[in-house]
């Protein structure tokens, strides 16, 4: 009797232990903000129009102004902090930020890992060349090596494991076959290797489309593969487990798609209105 008395509590206490984790405390990252008066927003310093540092050293780019209209939404003063992509993508923020901008792709393995709130851009992603490479369509990239930024939907794609995990999304077609995949911790890292020359440390470089023609804009010798290898959103993510944060940023972005300022953000950093599919 005491035997199954104890198997049967133990049992209950597994129980409520996995219960307590798949909830992750709700509430507890809201409440850290609304308490703090401070939400933590990670971004970069080097993605081009979607965050980077300008002359004054200070952090500018769509998703620098979108965080910001969230704090304010909320009522509260925005933080940033720059961690770098690969440890945002990792998911093991220990609270360190309460958000990752950088429109991440909903993919299925980041939907284990993380809780997308709102949907914010649409965009197309393509295969960059040295100006100098001879390679004319994404199929003369079979076997070449390709750099990619670590932990992205490119380096998916480029390993043929890209699974999209968002609504009404496309099959994926696979236009080439990498020989060698190359991952960096920025897209910008590997633009600087591609600028050597063709072939000199990579091949080709795949990535978001406004950050090449970013690249480009600035002078870097380099040339985009028509057409594009595949188009996405790009998401806000959090960790999950807190609902009533999940709601709150959803509700903070559905009003700034509404009210039109989402779109005159876009316009203001790409030229075009990248908030809707096309």
């Amino acid at each position: 009797m005491k035997k199954v008395m104890t198997t049967a509590v133990a049992a209950s206490l597994a129980i409520a232990a996995s219960a307590l984790s798949s909830v992750a405390y709700a509430g507890e990252v809201l409440d850290r903000v609304l308490g703090s008066k401070t939400l933590t927003v990670a971004v970069g310093t080097d993605w081009g129009p979607i965050s980077h540092l300008d002359e004054k050293h200070e952090l500018v780019g769509y998703d620098v102004d979108i965080s910001k209209e969230i704090a304010k939404s909320l009522g509260v003063e925005v933080k940033f902090v720059t961690p770098g992509w690969d440890v945002m993508a990792a998911g093991k923020w220990a609270g360190r930020w309460d958000i990752a901008m950088g429109q991440m792709i909903p993919t299925k393995a980041r939907a284990e890992i993380f809780d997308f709130p709102s949907l914010y851009i649409w965009g197309p992603n393509v295969a960059v060349v040295n100006k100098a490479s001879k390679a004319t369509k994404l199929a003369d990239l079979d076997g070449k090596v390709i750099g990619v930024s670590s932990g992205t939907g490119a380096e998916g794609y480029a390993n043929h494991n890209f699974l999209p995990a968002w609504e009404n999304a496309k099959p994926v077609e696979y236009q080439f076959k990498a020989g060698e995949v190359k991952t960096y911790t920025s897209t910008n890292i590997a633009f600087d290797d591609l600028r050597l020359g063709d072939g000199v440390r990579i091949d080709a470089v795949l990535t978001d489309d406004t950050i090449a023609r970013d690249s480009i804009k600035a002078g870097y010798p380099l040339r985009i593969l028509e057409p594009a290898i595949f188009s996405s959103p790009g998401a806000i993510a959090i960790l999950p487990g807190d609902k009533e944060f999940h709601d709150k940023i959803a509700q903070a972005m559905k009003e700034l798609k509404d009210n039109g300022m989402l779109s005159k953000l876009s316009m203001k950093w790409y030229g075009q209105d990248y908030t809707v599919e096309k």
